[in-house]
């Protein structure tokens, strides 16, 4: 039961995580001095689920998509410092690169552990 609560925790946690970012960025065009921090929270939130995340099967493929799926995390996290470091919308780049790399890592995931789900 505690188990199942602490997997309920983490996603809130992750939701949480991804509308900060979502709202950090939107509220970034405002010009408002929060916003990168807003952003950089919700990045840290989000980074820390998919850090924290454990596999244990032996699928190598997984393993290489759960780093990349890390690595994504850590750039969303360096986006937002360079929001908060360079005033400009260099981050931008950042902030895609990584999108860019979850969403390969997310639609990858899932379908290698369907197919590891199917074929034990």
């Amino acid at each position: 039961m505690r188990h199942r609560n602490m997997n309920k925790f983490r996603d809130i946690i992750f939701v949480v995580g991804g509308i900060a970012m979502v709202v950090g960025a939107c509220l970034y065009i405002t010009r408002w001095s929060g916003a990168p921090y807003v952003f950089l929270s919700g990045a840290v939130l989000f980074a820390l689920k998919q850090i924290t995340d454990r596999y244990r099967g032996n699928n190598f493929v997984v393993k290489r998509l759960l780093r990349q799926q890390i690595l994504g995390a850590l750039l969303l996290i360096v986006a937002g410092v360079l929001m908060l470091v360079l005033h400009h919308n260099e981050w931008v780049l950042c902030l895609l690169i990584a999108a860019v790399i979850e969403l390969y890592t997310s639609l990858r995931l899932s379908a290698e552990l369907r197919k590891e789900e199917n074929h034990p």
